[in-house]
């Protein structure tokens, strides 16, 4: 009897388990990690600053450009759109020459 309700309760535990993987996979949150495949991302979040309580800055890289936004409660506005070979011109101050 002991053995049985062990078997129930891992089996409980292990489908609590699954349904909370399917629920953040559907929202986004999860996603399968595979040994030795490597997903390759088109977005990838560079730097956040925080101006604000709600208000911050996001250096965003999206395939070959750097866009920086600007996001508040009232909504997420383009501020800057670089190229991704750009940057480094940019940290040595030689944007408009």
């Amino acid at each position: 009897m002991e053995t049985i309700e062990q078997t129930v309760a891992v089996a409980g535990v292990l489908a609590l388990l699954l349904g909370a993987v399917w629920w953040l996979r559907r929202r986004g949150l999860a996603t399968p990690a595979f040994p030795g495949r490597r997903i390759a991302r088109r977005l990838q979040t560079l730097e956040r600053v925080a101006l604000g309580p709600q208000q911050f800055l996001h250096l965003v890289r999206v395939e070959d450009r750097i866009l920086l936004l600007a996001s508040s409660p009232a909504g997420c506005v383009l501020i800057e759109r670089v190229a991704a070979s750009e940057p480094a011109r940019m940290q040595t101050g030689q944007e408009g020459q």
